[in-house]
């Protein structure tokens, strides 16, 4: 099994890169190529723990990447940007089954969202969270491409959400072993990863309240509600509301 540090590295959570190629003239040419990095990015996690399904269909692969185009111009689309991956990755980096079907070869790099997922997997919640820098692929975007937006849109969410109970679950284990430094800071990056989230920030704040740190958890609480008003033009739930009355009461 190759050595993964020796591996080309893609790189989609808090941004998109391409490094370590054979070919770093080549890799730049993908990078500045949308679809050639959508192709690459969704291969690569169809390939990540979990997934049955590695191998992926030319026709899918076409129809979700080439929308605007007929059949025949878009497998035509699909083969070059193959191609152009192939040129960054090496000529094997992308496995054919038959005429019909392809998958990232295994080997063929290393993914920062792929490894997040093993990591979480095995139970390396804190190595996890390491390479969670952001979201996935933020601001990536392909105009015209619907049903590609919507799996990304559907991955960034899962891949948050699992950011989101990882930390959680570190934020507990902390308090658990009464390192309340640790605690409080696994569940502020908890609210940060799942900022939308009330239920999330209701733990957060009442942790927070529970640790001593009344203060942080209202400074918490007013930095949330400030965001949601700006960006949602919204207010805090009642919920939320009756939480943090009860603090300021107290």
């Amino acid at each position: 099994m190759p050595d993964p540090t020796s591996l080309p590295r893609l790189l989609l959570l808090g941004g998109v890169d391409l490094t370590g190629t054979p070919d770093t003239a080549a890799a730049e040419q993908l990078l500045v190529q949308p679809k050639g990095i959508g192709l690459l990015a969704y291969l690569a996690l169809a390939a990540r723990p979990g997934r049955p399904a590695r191998f992926q269909r030319r026709d899918r692969l076409a129809a979700l990447l080439w929308p605007e185009l007929d059949q025949t111009r878009a497998r035509a689309a699909l083969r070059k940007a193959v191609q152009t991956v192939r040129g960054a990755l090496g000529a094997e980096a992308i496995a054919a089954r038959g005429d019909e079907e392809l998958a990232l070869a295994e080997g063929a790099l290393w993914c920062d969202a792929v490894a997040f997922a093993r990591y979480l997997e095995q139970g390396l919640l804190a190595a996890a969270l390491d390479l969670y820098e952001g979201e996935l692929m933020p601001a990536f975007h392909l105009p015209g491409c619907g049903d590609f937006a919507r799996w990304l849109d559907g991955e960034r969410a899962g891949l948050r959400e699992r950011a989101a109970g990882a930390s959680w679950a570190l934020a507990v284990s902390y308090e658990q072993s009464a390192d309340h430094t640790a605690a409080v800071q696994w569940a502020r990056r908890t609210v940060r990863y799942a900022w939308d989230d009330e239920r999330a920030l209701r733990r957060a704040l009442v942790l927070l309240d529970h640790m001593g740190d009344r203060a942080g958890a209202l400074r918490l609480y007013d930095e949330f509600a400030r965001r949601l008003r700006a960006d949602y033009e919204s207010e805090p739930s009642r919920e939320t509301l009756a939480v943090v009355a009860a603090m300021r009461a107290g």
